[in-house]
């Protein structure tokens, strides 16, 4: 697989530690925690890579990563939903949701159930207190989410569970196949 050029990794990496940099110290508890976490979970992915000296693993994260905060800022820019709140026009789709989500499917698809069920369990909390602090609804959260379970589900290989959409004449789904 090819390598991602060090400046690239350089500047992707910039963007984690400047969007970590970038917590309102006014925030609520759950705010806070929904800003940390949204970081925290792509970190830990990438700190993954790092641990077990996995290259492979680590080009897989960047194009992830890189695939889901383009997508988002994209949609925000070109969209400009009104927050439930009314504070600014960035609500859709939830960049919380998208960043925790690209983290937890990292996890799960390279490192495993062990590691990436809780790594869900911390994106969905993330997604749902950004519905309770009335910074998004549930469309923007859903938007966020499906961002960032494709980008990390396209580029992240290595899983024992595989999730593969389908479309057939009784309707469209998702099929779930777990290698014992």
């Amino acid at each position: 697989m090819a390598r991602i050029p060090a400046l690239l990794k350089w500047s992707l990496t910039s963007v984690l530690i400047g969007l970590h940099c970038s917590v309102p110290l006014h925030a609520s508890s759950t705010e806070n925690t929904a800003n940390l976490l949204r970081i925290a979970l792509p970190v830990s992915g990438w700190a993954m890579t790092r641990y077990y000296a996995d290259q492979e693993g680590e080009t897989q994260f960047y194009k992830s990563f890189a695939a889901t905060v383009l997508s988002s800022y994209a949609l925000k820019n070109t969209i400009h939903k009104s927050r439930p709140d009314g504070s600014d026009n960035d609500a859709f789709p939830s960049g919380h949701s998208a960043m925790a989500f690209q983290g937890a499917t990292f996890i799960q698809r390279r490192y495993g159930n062990e590691l990436g069920i809780p790594a869900y369990v911390l994106a969905a909390w993330t997604a749902q207190s950004r519905v309770n602090s009335n910074k998004h609804d549930y469309s923007d959260i859903l938007a966020g989410a499906l961002i960032g379970f494709a980008s990390s589900y396209y580029f992240t290989e290595n899983s024992d569970l595989h999730v593969m959409p389908f479309v057939s004449q009784q309707g469209t789904g998702l099929a779930l196949n777990y290698r014992w």
